[in-house]
């Protein structure tokens, strides 16, 4: 995935609380999937910014390398991507 992408959650998938459980989940239709802290500051991430920005930031916020963190997203990305969970788009 091109670090000039800007990676999105499309039209009916959000972001939402489970209020029984506490936890925050990422929605699709007919289907949920449970958020560690790693996926669910990741998806808060998806606000329109490129996916080189988002791993900036994130590596910043984190104070982690940068390598590990571009790999922690995009492999997390990707397996969204692959499930129809996040889209991609050309800046």
């Amino acid at each position: 995935m091109a670090e000039d992408t800007v990676p999105y959650l499309p039209r009916g998938v959000r972001l939402a609380q489970d209020r029984v459980r506490g936890m925050r989940v990422l929605q699709a239709p007919e289907r949920a999937m449970q958020l560690d802290p790693v996926g669910e500051a990741i998806l808060s991430a998806l606000d329109g910014r490129r996916l080189g920005q988002i791993i900036e930031a994130l590596a910043a916020e984190y104070a982690a390398p940068r390598d590990q963190i571009a790999g922690d997203v995009t492999g997390f990305l990707q397996s969204l991507i692959d499930r129809r969970m996040v889209f991609v788009r050309l800046p």
